[in-house]
C-alpha cells in the first residue's frame, strides 16, 4: 500500500474515535437527563401524596368529631357548625392545590380523589346554605307579630321539611367520609408514610370535643 492509504485509515479511525466519544457523550447525557427527571417526577408525586393523604386525614378526624359533637344536645348547635366550618377550609386546602394531584400518576387514584373531596363538598355547603334558611325564616316568625296563622303554619313545615333536608344532606357526608380511610391508605405508599398516627395523636385527648367547644 501507497503511505497515503494508511494516512486515510489513521485519519478514519481517529474520526470514528471522536464520533464513538460523541455518542456515548449524548447518551449519557441523555440518560442523565432522564433519570434526572424521573427522580424529580418521583419526589413531586410524594410531596403531592403527603399533601392530600394529610388534608384527607385531618378532615377524616374532623368530621368523626362532628359526628361525636352531632350525638350531643341540639345536633346542629355551635360546636358542629364550627367544626363542619373546619371541615370545609380542609377542602378548601384542596382546592387551592389541585393542580398537585396531577404529579400523582395513578389516574383512577386522582379521579377517588377528586370525586370524594366533591362529594363531601356538595352536601357539606347545602349543610350551611339550609341552616341560614332555617334562622332567616325563625326570625320572620319571631319577628313578626300579625303574621296569618296559615302563613305560620306554612312556614313552620318549611322549616321542618329543610330540617329533613339538612339531616339528609350530613347522613351523606357522613356515609362518603368513610371511604376516606381506604383512599389515604391508598395514598401512603406514595408519601411513604403512615398517618394512623394523626388519628392516635387526636384520639389521645380523652374529650376531644370537649377541648374544642367554646
Amino acid at each position: 500500500m501507497r503511505p497515503e492509504t494508511y494516512d486515510f485509515l489513521g485519519n478514519l479511525s481517529a474520526v470514528w474515535t471522536v464520533l464513538l466519544g460523541a455518542i456515548l457523550a449524548t447518551g449519557g447525557g441523555f440518560c442523565a437527563t432522564q433519570i434526572e427527571r424521573h427522580l424529580e417526577h418521583r419526589r413531586r408525586e410524594r410531596n403531592a401524596a403527603l399533601l392530600f393523604a394529610e388534608v384527607l386525614s385531618m378532615l377524616g378526624i374532623i368530621l368523626d368529631l362532628t359526628y361525636e359533637s352531632y350525638g350531643r344536645g341540639e345536633p346542629f348547635g355551635p360546636l358542629t357548625m364550627r367544626l363542619l366550618r373546619s371541615a370545609r377550609r380542609e377542602i378548601d386546602i384542596y382546592d387551592r392545590n389541585r393542580e398537585s394531584l396531577f404529579d400523582i400518576r395513578d389516574a383512577a387514584l386522582r379521579a377517588k380523589i377528586h370525586s370524594m373531596v366533591l362529594r363531601l363538598a356538595m352536601p357539606m355547603d347545602a349543610v350551611f346554605d339550609v341552616t341560614q334558611e332555617i334562622l332567616a325564616e325563625q326570625v320572620l316568625l319571631k319577628s313578626t307579630a300579625n303574621l296569618a296563622e296559615s302563613q305560620r303554619h306554612e312556614i313552620e313545615e318549611h322549616i321542618v321539611d329543610l330540617r329533613s333536608r339538612r339531616e339528609g344532606s350530613y347522613e351523606f357526608v357522613r356515609e362518603t367520609a368513610e371511604g376516606l380511610k381506604d383512599l389515604i391508605s391508598s395514598l401512603e405508599p406514595i408519601a411513604q408514610q403512615s398517618f394512623e398516627k394523626h388519628a392516635l395523636a387526636v384520639r389521645g385527648n380523652s374529650s376531644p370535643v370537649a377541648a374544642i367547644a367554646p
